[in-house]
């Protein structure tokens, strides 16, 4: 019987799956469950490319004769890691901290399948115009901000904060899918759209 997906996702990440079904990948979701610790003297861009090839291996270990692809996507400013909020008040502290300053936000990938394994990693710089109090309550109020590393979500109604993006889009919102496309192509896999052309 023919396989019915072309990869497994190693990432529950919804945004992550609408960006594989647009461009057409049949795939299945499996979430890793990976120690997220940073280490002592871990920079920024180190932490995400390994949490990328962890979250990859664990998948990969269990399923080594699929194409697996993992990704972990962090907000830095000033060389420090912005987590996720852990409550609306830390969202708040976290969008002061953004607004009127330009930070990075850092997506990593990895794509395994066997020994074959292909890693990289996306920097795009973010640029907030200054946030007054009473906008800032606003946002938090909505909700978006829950669970979204920097409390803020690019392609909602945070994107009213933003003066300006250098860089891939995609990467912010959690997966640099031109560059996700040139890599699975080394592993066969194409989007539908274009293998149907071709």
């Amino acid at each position: 019987m023919a396989q019915d997906y072309d990869l497994i996702l190693a990432s529950s990440s919804p945004r992550r799956r609408d960006y594989l079904e647009k461009m057409g990948v049949r795939f299945v979701v499996m979430k890793p469950d990976a120690d997220e610790t940073i280490l002592v003297g871990e920079s920024p861009r180190e932490y995400v490319a390994r949490m990328a090839a962890v979250k990859a291996q664990i998948i990969a270990d269990m399923h080594p004769n699929d194409v697996v692809l993992a990704a972990d996507t962090i907000v830095v400013c000033h060389d420090i890691i912005i987590g996720k909020p852990t409550s609306r008040e830390d969202a708040k502290r976290i969008l002061r901290l953004l607004s009127g300053r330009t930070h990075e936000v850092m997506s990593a990938v990895c794509i395994i399948k066997g020994e074959v394994e292909h890693n990289f990693t996306v920097t795009t710089e973010v640029t907030f115009a200054p946030l007054s109090e009473e906008l800032i309550a606003t946002y938090v109020a909505s909700g978006e901000c829950d669970d979204k590393s920097g409390a803020y979500a690019v392609q909602g109604i945070a994107s009213m904060f933003i003066e300006k993006v250098s860089g891939s889009v995609s990467a912010v919102v959690g997966l640099p899918i031109c560059q996700v496309r040139e890599a699975l192509a080394e592993f066969g896999i194409m989007p539908r759209t274009v293998a149907a052309q071709g």
